[in-house]
């Protein structure tokens, strides 16, 4: 029987965007069942980890010196464009909920990848409408489709749901991995991740 390997992610996030280059490879390799989760991170962080808004307010000069250059080193062994979005913190909410309609049609992959590049790579801010329009366009998603679902009570709860299922799960961020239900936080994860697919 197949491993299950699901991927909590929101593409706000840098790490997670490295990540989420890999993570399909990874379940390939390994004939894991992949298992698409899309959250909304700062719901995780207002209700347990609270601490991310405080290092932003009060960052430690030296640590966040380091978290550039980690970044960059990640980045650039990925072979990943990564930028500082003029806009960040971004509202990632109507984008995350697309992924939901992207996913009915087999394309959550394909759109999420452009959802990322748009934000980390063109520094396009995807809170808004016009950005995500150019996203749906391309990836040949229905635009009528998209943005009604997107505003609807049912799309909202999907976010919801998944995000309130990570926090009962322990998860404090993203993107968090579970194979078989034993979670891995971070992009740096990976290896561990695929040492439990294989194991």
């Amino acid at each position: 029987m197949a491993k299950k390997l699901e991927f909590f992610y929101d593409c706000s996030s840098p790490w997670t965007y490295l990540a989420f280059t890999r993570i399909e490879d990874v379940a390939n390799r390994h004939r894991a069942d992949l298992i698409w989760k899309p959250i909304l991170v700062g719901g995780l962080f207002n209700t347990v980890n609270p601490s991310v808004y405080e290092s932003r307010t009060k960052p430690v000069p030296v640590k966040a010196k380091y978290y550039t250059k980690d970044l960059r080193d990640w980045a650039n062994f990925y072979r990943l464009k990564i930028g500082n979005p003029t806009v960040f913190p971004v509202n990632s909410v109507k984008a995350m909920r697309g992924a939901f309609v992207a996913h009915e049609h087999n394309m959550i992959s394909k759109y999420s990848r452009r959802v990322f590049e748009n934000y980390w790579g063109d520094n396009r801010d995807i809170s808004q409408d016009d950005v995500l329009r150019d996203i749906v366009r391309e990836v040949g998603l229905d635009e009528k489709e998209f943005f009604a679902k997107i505003a609807s009570d049912e799309y909202k709860a999907r976010l919801r749901v998944n995000t309130e299922e990570l926090i009962q799960r322990g998860g404090f961020g993203s993107p968090t991995m579970f194979v078989d239900g034993l979670m891995f936080f971070g992009n740096d994860r990976l290896p561990l991740v695929e040492h439990a697919l294989s194991g």
